[in-house]
Parts: C-alpha cells; sequence; structure tokens
C-alpha cells in the first residue's frame, strides 16, 4: 500500500540506516520495503531502469514478441513494465526478497516468478535458454557477488544479449566491488564467452541517498545525483 505521505528525506533515511554487506541483512530491508518501493523509487529519481530499458531496446535486432527475457534482481517489476511497453511479452523474474516477487506478481507481467539469493542459491534459470537477460541494480557489495555475471552469461542463448545496470555508489566497499566487476567483465571476453554490444555512461542514475540537507543547499542539480553505467553483452555463437 502507498503512503502518499512519505517524502525524499524518509526514503535517505530508510537507506542511510542500511549499511550492512551481509546479503541477508539486504534481503530483511527488501522484504520490508516492498509495499512503498515503486514510489520512494520516484522520490529518488531513479532513472537506472529507464536507462538500461531504453538502451537495449536501441540496440536489440528484430522483433520483440517472443523474445524469453530473464529479469534478475526484479524487484517489483520496474524493469518488466518498462519491456512490455516496448513489445517484449515473455518474463521470467528472479529476486531473493519474497516481498518483492508478490509485488511483481501482481503486476501480471510474468510467466514465473523465482526466489534465490544470488551468490548463495544458483541462478535458478536453464543454460542457453533467454535471448535477453536484465539485471538491474544488485551489481554492489552487500548485493549479489561479482560471479553471478557469468551465470548471466551462462542463462543466455548462444547470440543473446545481456544487459546490465550499475550505479556508482559511494563508499570503499562499492568502488572496491567496481573494480573487481570490471576485471570479470573483461576477463569474459578474453575468454571468449561474450563481446561487447555497448556500454552507455550516465550523471542521473539517482539522487544520492547520502547527501546532507546542507550539502545539497551547495550543490547544483546535476551534483545531487550519482553516476552509472549501461553494459551490453552479446554471448559469443560457438
Amino acid at each position: 500500500m502507498s503512503d502518499c505521505s512519505r517524502t525524499l528525506d524518509d526514503v535517505k533515511t530508510l537507506l542511510r540506516a542500511f549499511n550492512d554487506t551481509d546479503p541477508q541483512q539486504t534481503k530483511k530491508l527488501y522484504d520490508s520495503w516492498a509495499e512503498t518501493y515503486d514510489q520512494d523509487l520516484d522520490l529518488l529519481n531513479y532513472r537506472a531502469p529507464h536507462l538500461a530499458v531504453d538502451f537495449l531496446d536501441d540496440n536489440f535486432p528484430g522483433a520483440r514478441e517472443e523474445v524469453q527475457v530473464l529479469d534478475v534482481a526484479c524487484g517489483s517489476g520496474l524493469v518488466a513494465k518498462l519491456m512490455v511497453e516496448l513489445g517484449f511479452r515473455h518474463f521470467v523474474g528472479v529476486d531473493c526478497s519474497k516481498g518483492m516477487l508478490d509485488q511483481a506478481a501482481k503486476t501480471g507481467r510474468y510467466q514465473d516468478l523465482r526466489l534465490a539469493l544470488l551468490g548463495s542459491d544458483p541462478l535458478p534459470a536453464q543454460t542457453g535458454v533467454f535471448d535477453v537477460v536484465i539485471m538491474v541494480g544488485g551489481l554492489d557489495a552487500g548485493f549479489a557477488p561479482v560471479s553471478v555475471v557469468r551465470e548471466l552469461c551462462h542463462t543466455a542463448k548462444p547470440g543473446g544479449f545481456v544487459c546490465m545496470a550499475r550505479g556508482d555508489h559511494r563508499g570503499s566497499p562499492s568502488e572496491d566491488y567496481g573494480k573487481d566487476l570490471q576485471r570479470e567483465l573483461q576477463l569474459m571476453e578474453d575468454e571468449g564467452l561474450w563481446s561487447p554490444a555497448g556500454h552507455k555512461r550516465t550523471l542521473g542514475y539517482m539522487q544520492d541517498p547520502y547527501l546532507s540537507g546542507e550539502r545539497i543547499q551547495d550543490l547544483l542539480p546535476e551534483e545531487r545525483f550519482l553516476s552509472g553505467t549501461v553494459f551490453l553483452y552479446q554471448k559469443s555463437i560457438q
């Protein structure tokens, strides 16, 4: 149930209180957050789903109607909502939070929804099945380990696409994660598992929830946002 009295400060307080790199704590956060999640992301100007889906759409060849999509860290279903508007129809969603999957189920957009804590549980999807694998958010310390990107690649069909969006969150754990992720992406390319189909940097990924009120007044509007990157890879044919 939405709460029309919630404010941006309420959302920032919630996220600032969450300072844990334990995925089990992350799961608990999202279970407790599920009912106001979509509303709160609007308050944060969370643009990551739009950025990822638009970039995928710009670079995906062919018709969308029969495409099989695996939506990893699907949350309440924001990515599927945008993809349906572009003609995609077939979705399997995976998330660590039962509360979020309950919200996603209410949308009626998913043919299947699967519960898994990435890194602790194997990704519950068959190898080589999906035309598109998409993961928006979740690639950060305390969420999915870097090793999950190999699982994303394995579930894609030969020639299929893997689209990932990640924000540049502040702090050493996130910065270290970003470096490890870049190494893994390059290693997978060197191993011939996939090839880059493009990437896009943005300065408007989402509002920075860790900025204090006084400091915000001294910043330009664009300085109040975190940057981020959308990565797009195509799985090798062989």
